[in-house]
Parts: structure tokens; C-alpha cells; sequence
């Protein structure tokens, strides 16, 4: 428009021509906010229409670059429950009549923060109650467990440490300590290992097979729990994880 009514009033064409090109170039700054306001909005519209809706504006052109979206399952692909699905001990997978089982799944619902209230149902973090729920379908329910073996101190679970320890009292005066958490921090803290009712020490051949089940269930994409215990003659003078979680026996 500047240009137009610069040749009506006859100034020369160069002189008009640089005044309009630098109005342009001088309006671009003042001008990019709302263009760049407008665009986003106008984006954030066509995608509101497909059912996308963004709270930041700016987001959309963050959206642009992604090249990997990851997002939440828990509630919209699951349920948020976990199954007990495969139990293993120290010679590999067991069998769903194995005995064995049930002393896992027994030390695993010791080892526990889960409640069982009056109509069995249970109320508690969804992998610990897993445990619980795989017990009770044994026949092992765990409020029957703390009469047997009461429950006097605990360790609870630490994101450093990786494990969580229990320590029950027995009916002959001796303490039964409990421990479950990662494989991988939990068997180097086992000196024995539990083989067909007999407590055999766990030799360095033994310890990389374990790691290879636990390995082998990982792989299959499930989140995978390792039982150790040890039992005390004497109640522990100190409860701590240096104390407790040492000498363990592995379970399964």
C-alpha cells in the first residue's frame, strides 16, 4: 500500500521502494507473536477436532519433533493387578505340584505388607498382593502365617537396598527372618540354598544358574522376585540390613 501511494505522489520509484521494504522488515518483529499465537491456536483446533487436546501451546511444536511417545499402561492397556504366573528355585522352573511351592509362595506372603480383612479380600501395593493371592489360592492364608510366626520387626523396602526383611518369632523361641526383593542384589547375599528340604551351600556354579533363570523369566517380560531366609537363635540385638540380610538362604 506504501509503495501504491508512493507512485501517486510521484516520489522516486527507488526511494519508495527501500521505505516499503524496511516498513516490512521493521513490521516483522512487532508482527511474529500474534502470527506465531494464531498458527498454534489454529493447530491446537485441528487437533482438538481428532480428539487431542493440548494445555501449552508451545507443546504443539514439541509434539512436531517427537520421533518416540511413550505413555502410562497402568489403567488403560491393564488392570493395575499382578499374577503370580512362574515360580522357580535354585535347579530352575517348578512345577505347578512341586512342593516347593508353596514354601516360596509361603515365605513371599511373610515377607509382606499386604492385609488379608474378613472376606479375603486383599488391600495392598499390587505386587505384594500378587503374592498374597497366589498363597491364599495354595490354601495359605497369611493372617494364619503371623499367628504361627508374628511378625516383631521389619526392614522395610528401601530403593537403594532393593529389599524388604521381616523377622517373625518362632513357636521354639527361635526368630525366622524373611527377606525378598531384586535377584540380582538379593542372591549375592545368600550363602546357602534351599534343595529338596536340605540347606546346601550355594557354590559360585550354582549362584550364575540362578541368574540365568532369573535372566530367562525377565525376558518373558515378567517382573520377577527373589525369597531368601535365615533362621536366628536369638532375637537380633540390631536391626539393620548389614545384620539381617547377610548368610541368607535362597529360596526361590
Amino acid at each position: 500500500i506504501i509503495f501504491v501511494l508512493g507512485l501517486f505522489r510521484n516520489i522516486e520509484l527507488f526511494e519508495i521502494f527501500m521505505t516499503s521494504v524496511s516498513l516490512a522488515v521493521a513490521a516483522i518483529p512487532e508482527g511474529l507473536p500474534a502470527i506465531v499465537t494464531i498458527m498454534l491456536a489454529i493447530g491446537v483446533q485441528r487437533m482438538a477436532d481428532k480428539k487431542a487436546i493440548i494445555r501449552k501451546l508451545p507443546a504443539v511444536e514439541t509434539l512436531g519433533s517427537a520421533n518416540i511417545i511413550c505413555s502410562d499402561k497402568t489403567g488403560t492397556l491393564t488392570q493395575n493387578k499382578m499374577k503370580v504366573v512362574e515360580l522357580a528355585d535354585a535347579n530352575g522352573k517348578l512345577s505347578s505340584t512341586s512342593n516347593i511351592n508353596n514354601l516360596i509362595l509361603k515365605y513371599g506372603a511373610l515377607c509382606n505388607d499386604s492385609i488379608v480383612n474378613e472376606n479375603n479380600k486383599i488391600l495392598g501395593e499390587p505386587t505384594e498382593s500378587s503374592i498374597v493371592v497366589a498363597a491364599l489360592n495354595s490354601g495359605i492364608n497369611k493372617n494364619d502365617l503371623e499367628k504361627e510366626l508374628p511378625k516383631v520387626s521389619e526392614l522395610p523396602f528401601d530403593s537403594k537396598r532393593k529389599l524388604m526383611t521381616t523377622v517373625h518369632k518362632k513357636a521354639n523361641g527361635k526368630y525366622f527372618v524373611v527377606t525378598k526383593g531384586a535377584p540380582d542384589i538379593l542372591v549375592n547375599k545368600c550363602k546357602y540354598y534351599f534343595d529338596n528340604g536340605k540347606v546346601v551351600p550355594l557354590s559360585s556354579l550354582k549362584r550364575e544358574e540362578i541368574n540365568k533363570t532369573n535372566y530367562k523369566m525377565a525376558q518373558k517380560a515378567l517382573r520377577v522376585l527373589c525369597v531368601a531366609y535365615k533362621v536366628l537363635d536369638s532375637k537380633p540385638y540390631k536391626i539393620t540390613s548389614d545384620n539381617l540380610e547377610s548368610e541368607l538362604v535362597f529360596m526361590g
